[in-house]
């Protein structure tokens, strides 16, 4: 699995809890730091550790394990780094406060394929 493959199987975990306004980032050709940004927004603590929890548990079950995870015990802008993609799931203050969407603008979006409602 590439990191493209990797950063839509996490956009897609998180959908699967109901994130808000998931985004996938293609920011290798900006920073040597990642080749890809998944952002997602959970409405409270709770589901912000929901749709990490589940995040981990589907790419762990394909052997990828994380080599950091900050912010859960807070719950307010958890960050996981997967090497090649990093996920961002935040409350939707501080997704508007930081507003990484703007400060990587230049970024490609990837389309992420919407499930029929």
């Amino acid at each position: 699995m590439d990191a493209h493959q990797k950063a839509v199987l996490a956009a897609t975990a998180a959908a699967d809890k109901k994130a808000a306004d998931v985004v996938v980032l293609e920011v290798g050709d900006l920073t040597v730091v990642t080749d890809y940004f998944v952002i997602a927004s959970g409405a409270n603590p709770i589901q912000v550790k929901a749709i990490v929890d589940h995040v981990l548990e589907e790419l762990e079950a394909r052997g990828f394990k994380p080599l950091g995870v900050e912010g859960y015990t807070d719950g307010r802008w958890v960050l996981l780094d997967f090497g090649d993609v990093v996920v961002h799931v935040m409350n939707p203050e501080q997704r508007d406060y930081y507003g990484l969407e703007r400060l990587w603008g230049d970024a490609r979006r990837v389309e992420l394929e919407q499930a029929p409602s």
